[in-house]
C-alpha cells in the first residue's frame, strides 16, 4: 500500500472541505499543536470525519467473544445476536430486526488465519496495509508463535478495562515493513508526540500497572523476537520501545462499536403511535437491565486507533467539540458542542462528563496520572483566581470522591 502524502488532513474522508474549515497552529512548546476554526462552525455541525492510521481491537475484549471487523472494527454479530449473548437469554427475539444493517452474508475470512472482515474491502485493506506481517497462517493457534507469546504476555500484564493495545505497536510496524516508501509512514507517526524520557517511562508504567513496572524489558524482548526490522531500529531499543508506549499511551483513541447500539438508535428514529412506542421504549429499558444484570457495562465491540488530525485537538473541561463513531466502524466524527467562532480553538475533553464535574484539583489529579499534563483551559484558570475556592477545601472534596469511589468499588465487589 502506497504511504499517504505527509499531511495532517489526508486521512479524512473530504480533505479539502476540511482543510477550508480548520488548520493546525503551532501553540507553544508545552501544548505544542492545536486545532483552529477557519470560519464559524455550528453547534452539531460534523467537522470532520477521519479514518485511522493504524486500530485495533482489544485483546480481552476479542476474548470475551465481542466479534468486530479485524480492520474496521465494525461489529459483526447482529443486534439479535448481541442481544442475546450479553442478555444471556439464547431465544430473545428483537422487534423490527429489519433495523439491523449488520449482514453476515457480506462477511469474509482471512483464508489463511481465518480472522474475520466485514466485507470483501475491509479484507482486501488489511491485507495490502499491514496483514501480509502479520498474519499467522496455521499458526494462529499456537502458544508458542513468537506473535501470541506477544500478545500472551500483554493480556497477562493488562487486564481489562484496556487502554491501549500491543498489537496497536504491532501495526505500527506492520505498516512500514509493508509499505514500499517507509520514509513517508514514518514521518506521519512522528507527528504524534514525543516526550520526555522520564515522562516515556512513566506512561509506559501507567499503561501495564504499577505491579508489572519490571516488565517493560520482557515485552520489549518479545516485540523485537515477533516484529524487528532493520528500517525501524529505533522503535526496538529500550528507548524506542518506551518512546512507543507513550505515543499509543498518549494518542490512542478509545473506539467502541455496537450493533444494538446502533439497533436502538434505528428504534428511536421510527414514528410509531403512542401505544406502540412506549410498549417499545419498555422492551428496550428493561433489554438493558438485563444485559447490566448479566454482563455489567461492557457492551460494546472496543479497540483503540492513532487519528492523525484529532491528535491534533487539546483537551478542554468546557469542551467545544466530542467525537463519535456512528457509522459502527473506525470513522472518528468529530462534532462541535457549541457555536464555534473563526480562529477559536476546537478542543475535546480527554475526561467524561462525571470526571469533568468533579473539583478542579480532582480534575488536575486525573490528568496527571493519566495523560501527564496540567490543564489551563478557562474553566481551570478561572476555578484558580477564584478566592473563596482554596487548595484545602478542593483537596477535601477530593478525599470525599475518592471515599465515594471507594464505596463504589466496595459495592461492585459484593
Amino acid at each position: 500500500m502506497a504511504a499517504p502524502q505527509d499531511d495532517m488532513f489526508s486521512f479524512c474522508v473530504d480533505p479539502g472541505k476540511v482543510r477550508s474549515g480548520a488548520e493546525v497552529r503551532f501553540i507553544d512548546k508545552i501544548k505544542g499543536k492545536g486545532l483552529f476554526a477557519k470560519k464559524a462552525i455550528k453547534k452539531g455541525d460534523t467537522i470532520f470525519t477521519e479514518r485511522p492510521l493504524v486500530s485495533s481491537q482489544f485483546m480481552w475484549n476479542a476474548l470475551y467473544k465481542y466479534k468486530a471487523c479485524e480492520y474496521c472494527l465494525r461489529a459483526l454479530e447482529t443486534a439479535e445476536g448481541n442481544a442475546r449473548r450479553l442478555s444471556g437469554n439464547p431465544s430473545l427475539l428483537l422487534p423490527y430486526p429489519e433495523l439491523c444493517r449488520v449482514n453476515p452474508e457480506l462477511h469474509q475470512t482471512c483464508p489463511q488465519c481465518q480472522v474475520m472482515y466485514c466485507s470483501s474491502e475491509c479484507r482486501q485493506a488489511a491485507l495490502d496495509q499491514y496483514h501480509r506481517v502479520l498474519c499467522l497462517g496455521p499458526s494462529q493457534s499456537d502458544p508458542d508463535h513468537p506473535i501470541n507469546k506477544l500478545q500472551d504476555a500483554w493480556r497477562s500484564m493488562h487486564y481489562p478495562p484496556e487502554t491501549s493495545s500491543i498489537m496497536l505497536m504491532a501495526r505500527m510496524v506492520a505498516v512500514v515493513k509493508q509499505a514500499q516508501g517507509k520514509g513517508p509512514w514514518q514521518k506521519l507517526f512522528s507527528h504524534f508526540c514525543s516526550r520526555a524520557a522520564n515522562e516515556e517511562e512513566e506512561m509506559a508504567h501507567k499503561l501495564l500497572g504499577e505491579q508489572f513496572r519490571g516488565q517493560l524489558a520482557l515485552l520489549q524482548n518479545l516485540f523485537t523476537t515477533a516484529l524487528y526490522d532493520d528500517h525501524l531500529s529505533r522503535w526496538f531499543t529500550p528507548d524506542g520501545f518506551r518512546s512507543l508506549f507513550s505515543l499509543v499511551g498518549t494518542n490512542g483513541q478509545g473506539i467502541g462499536t455496537s450493533s444494538l447500539s446502533r439497533w436502538v438508535h434505528a428504534c428511536d428514529s421510527l414514528e410509531l403511535p403512542g401505544q406502540q412506542r412506549e410498549t417499545l421504549d419498555s422492551f428496550i429499558d428493561q433489554l438493558y437491565k438485563d444485559i447490566e444484570k448479566a454482563t455489567g457495562d461492557f457492551l460494546n465491540c472496543e479497540g483503540s486507533g492513532l487519528f492523525l488530525l484529532q491528535s491534533s485537538c487539546n483537551h478542554s473541561c468546557i469542551p467545544n467539540a466530542e467525537a463519535a463513531f456512528p457509522d459502527n466502524n473506525f470513522l472518528l466524527h468529530l462534532s462541535a458542542l457549541t457555536d464555534i467562532k473563526p480562529g477559536e480553538e476546537i478542543c475535546i475533553s480527554y475526561m467524561d462528563c462525571c470526571q469533568r464535574d468533579r473539583s478542579r484539583h480532582s480534575r488536575h489529579k486525573t490528568l496527571r496520572e493519566n495523560y501527564l499534563f496540567v490543564c489551563s483551559c478557562p474553566k481551570c484558570v478561572s476555578q484558580l483566581d477564584e478566592l473563596d475556592v482554596t487548595s484545602e477545601e478542593e483537596e477535601e472534596e477530593e478525599e470525599g470522591e475518592a471515599e465515594g469511589d471507594d464505596v463504589e468499588d466496595e459495592m461492585t465487589d459484593v
